[in-house]
């Protein structure tokens, strides 16, 4: 034992020398480290992309896969066929849901409150207007949207998480650079085919402030999921009718398809107007990292698809239809005269729908709809039937519905006076025009500008009454 007081073996000297020493050791091996890591990484690059004498490169994934997506001639039919892939799967997997949900929320709850306002003696025109208007409003956004958004947004995200989406991006670079937008574009292009809401939040991704306004003005012209069944019931009446029996879906198909494309060209054609008008400037130059693809986080793609944008963007359509539901039943019962207001409107603005290809029943079903379009059919078979005086049909006035078969929507649709050329103009109406309340809504948050907020809202709409008559006036010369 050391006796008290006695001088520590380790001096200060000593201690400074060692630490020294050590420290010396220490960036050695770290030196050393850092060396091998730098010659592995060189000789896995060199070995992904230098040719070796035999002539052979290491076969590596990712670069085949890149050879074929980011291909010239490859890259578009195979972006193509990718997104058709994901509609078909969003369209026929959410048939049966949506009937599922319908079925319960319009067949059987529907129904069940009626018959609970009438037992607590609430008057006839508060059980209309809150169980007939505002119920079955929500009703049909809910059920309409609820099970495409479930599997659009899923299905999208594990897209982005594999690394497809940025070769996308890298794909439609050249066409958005041309048209003076920028090309992520293409991916808030791509997500407005599931909502527009999400669409103009996912803009964000875009640095440039100038190309951020012209995605947010041009994602209307994406069809979302609320025009979908729109498009499908009226391309199957109007144009499947038109094929034989064998070919009426791919001929269905092909008409949707189609106006979605004319939507694409759309896009394109507003960016570069945008951008050599009011909006004025060079498309950005953006260096584009591929990322390794990867497997997908499932379970981080359910919460991001089904939390974050499925939920949130339901909550609003649900509460701007609410209103929505409430103005449908109070234009249909509330009379001036013998007439509701809504025939009034009808009748009077029938003649300016007429020149336009459509009718005044369309044009009061897009202005009641602003809220929501996914309660555009439902509407415009309700008018349909109060405006004609169709007996048999529905269930009153204010009360919207859906009918089991399109031969019986045909029926309905046809006794309304619909022709062939109301049909292609409504498709196309549908693609252009104002976008709904939610998009509206999320388009001013996103902006903080009610300037750029009315030009989002008014431009298409104007382009869809300029569209739509030129085609009319096309229609009427060559057919009528």
């Amino acid at each position: 034992m050391k006796k008290k007081n006695q001088p520590s073996e380790y001096t200060t000297e000593s201690i400074l020398s060692t630490a020294n020493t050590l420290r010396w050791e220490i960036g050695e091996h770290i030196h050393d480290t850092l060396v091998e890591s730098l010659y592995a990484d060189a000789n896995q690059i060199a070995a992904r992309a230098v040719t070796a004498p035999s002539g052979r490169t290491r076969f590596d994934f990712d670069r085949r896969l890149d050879q074929l997506i980011t291909s010239r001639w490859l890259g578009f039919p195979l972006m193509f066929l990718m997104l058709a892939l994901v509609f078909w799967l969003t369209v026929e997997g959410a048939n049966v849901p949506s009937a599922m949900i319908a079925s319960f929320l319009v067949d059987t709850v529907h129904p069940w409150l009626k018959s609970l306002l009438l037992i607590v003696g609430s008057p006839w025109w508060l059980t209309g207007l809150m169980v007939d208007g505002v119920w079955l409003a929500m009703a049909w956004v809910i059920s309409v949207m609820l099970p495409p958004m479930a599997i659009f947004f899923p299905l999208f995200t594990l897209l982005e998480d594999f690394g497809y989406l940025p070769r996308v991006a890298f794909n439609m670079d050249s066409l958005f650079r041309k048209a003076g937008a920028h090309g992520k574009q293409s991916l808030s292009m791509t997500m407005g085919f599931g909502c527009n809401a999400a669409g103009v939040v996912a803009t964000r991704i875009i640095d440039s402030p100038r190309e951020r306004i012209i995605a947010i003005i041009t994602n209307n012209f994406s069809l979302c999921n609320g025009r979908w069944p729109t498009q499908i019931l009226i391309a199957s009446i109007f144009f499947g009718a038109l094929a034989p029996a064998h070919l009426v879906g791919l001929v269905t198909a092909g008409a949707v398809v189609g106006v979605a494309m004319l939507g694409i060209f759309f896009t394109l054609t507003v960016s570069w107007g945008l951008s050599r008008t009011v909006l004025k400037g060079e498309a950005s130059a953006f260096s584009l990292e591929l990322p390794p693809y990867r497997p997908p986080q499932l379970w981080q793609t359910l919460y991001t698809s089904l939390i974050d944008r499925t939920a949130i963007v339901l909550w609003r359509a649900v509460v701007f239809a609410a209103p929505a539901g409430a103005v449908i039943w109070l234009v249909s019962n509330i009379h001036v005269g013998e007439l509701s207001i809504a025939e009034h409107f009808i009748n009077v603005s029938d003649p300016f729908g007429m020149l336009l290809g459509l009718n005044g029943v369309i044009l009061l079903a897009y202005i009641i709809a602003i809220p929501a379009n996914e309660i555009v059919i439902p509407t415009v078979l309700m008018l349909t039937v109060l405006s004609t005086k169709l007996a048999g049909v529905g269930d009153g006035a204010g009360v919207m519905f859906e009918l089991d078969d399109a031969t019986g929507v045909a029926d309905v649709l046809r006794t309304g006076g619909w022709t062939f050329l109301t049909g292609l103009n409504l498709m196309l109406f549908s693609l252009l025009h104002n976008p709904c309340s939610t998009t509206i809504y999320t388009i001013y948050k996103e902006t903080k500008s009610m300037k750029w907020t009315i030009v989002a809202s008014i431009l298409p709409i104007v382009m869809g009454i300029i569209i739509c008559f030129l085609v009319a006036q096309f229609y009427r010369l060559l057919f009528v």
